[in-house]
């Protein structure tokens, strides 16, 4: 375990993680064995970090969330305040399902909405946007914006997280960061 991290008084990891530099655990939050934290990681507070779970670097985890074994998360990934994941489809009390995790993965860039839902098996593409609330029941698109129950395709948005608005040629320019975006046969793809 690194020692260049801080971990709050109250905040419990246990041993056999991997915890990067400059990672933040505020209060009340759980690291379960076996887990990897990247580098510059911010671990809200009342938050589980279930055995095996990997999170790449800057990955934001606010407050009340639950990551259980079979997430993964890539880079610079948002998870919001109260979204919840799942690992079992069909979970049931009296059956032990543990060797039956699916995995889902959150790709770079990714922000995830307070509140909202991943059933697991689900992958959320690169850059996309879960809106606050959704439940997310399929595979999530690259720099897709999706919301609602279930969760619906409502657009396109930029790294930056902007609305991408398309023209007839299938161009988008991100009003932030003037990246140009393309739009071809329902992908989108980051042009300059």
């Amino acid at each position: 375990m690194s020692k260049d991290y801080f971990s709050h008084e109250t905040a419990v990891v246990d041993e056999g993680s991997v915890i990067g530099d400059n990672v933040k655990i505020w209060h009340f939050s759980h690291i379960m064995p076996n887990c990897e934290i990247g580098d510059l990681c911010n671990i809200g507070q009342n938050v589980v970090i279930s055995p095996k779970v990997k999170l790449g670097k800057n990955v934001k985890v606010q407050n009340n969330v639950s990551i259980y074994t079979g997430v993964e998360c890539e880079d610079d990934v948002f998870l919001g305040p109260s979204m919840v994941f799942t690992n079992v489809i069909n979970p049931r009390s009296a059956v032990n399902r543990r060797g039956q995790y699916a995995k889902t993965i959150i790709k770079k860039g990714a922000s995830i909405g307070a509140n909202a839902t991943i059933i697991c098996g689900n992958d959320i593409g690169e850059y996309a946007f879960v809106g606050a609330g959704a439940v997310v029941t399929k595979k999530v698109l690259p720099y897709a914006l999706v919301v609602g129950n279930p969760a619906m395709h409502l657009g396109w948005v930029s790294e930056y997280g902007h609305r991408l608005n398309f023209n007839q040629e299938g161009l988008a320019i991100c009003p932030e960061s003037n990246e140009e975006y393309k739009l071809k046969e329902n992908k989108v793809f980051k042009v300059k």
